[in-house]
């Protein structure tokens, strides 16, 4: 992790919603999801809110190293339905080590949407798929 990734930082990011990430689309296999409002889904907006943070740290990770979600705490306030952009705005507030907390705000052009506070941790990739594969293989009796 670069020095460079440090409290301050700022980031923008923008997404345009399409049809395929409305609550109908959250849990296919629910019929309860399938009746809802074809509007942009919580459960996709909170990974719009990670995809920000991934995007924004991107350039200041080292060769190897990626990012968990560890935390999320947000509001979805408004709907927003398909074909408006959201656009994220976050400021990575509090760095702890290789924990990392951004606040985070979505709007879709017409209201804020959503918004919060969202922590990752910096990882060493080959040692978490590591730990995983052993975890899942301990699992399965392997």
């Amino acid at each position: 992790m670069k020095t460079s990734l440090a409290a301050g930082l700022k980031f923008t990011f923008r997404y345009t919603v399409p049809e395929n990430k409305t609550v109908p689309h959250v849990f296919t296999e629910s019929e309860r999801f399938r009746e809802m409002p074809q509007v942009f889904a919580t459960a996709f907006m909170v990974g719009l809110l990670e995809w920000a943070c991934i995007e924004a740290m991107q350039p200041h990770l080292d060769p190897g190293e990626q990012s968990v979600g560890t935390g999320i705490w947000v509001t979805h306030t408004a709907a927003t339905p398909p074909g408006l952009t959201v656009t994220v705005d976050l400021t990575l507030v509090a760095t702890e080590g290789k924990r990392l907390t951004f606040e985070v705000r979505a709007h879709d052009g017409i209201d804020l949407i959503g918004e919060g506070k969202h922590e990752r941790f910096v990882i060493d990739r080959e040692k978490f798929v590591k730990r995983v594969a052993a975890k899942k293989a301990a699992a399965l009796g392997a």
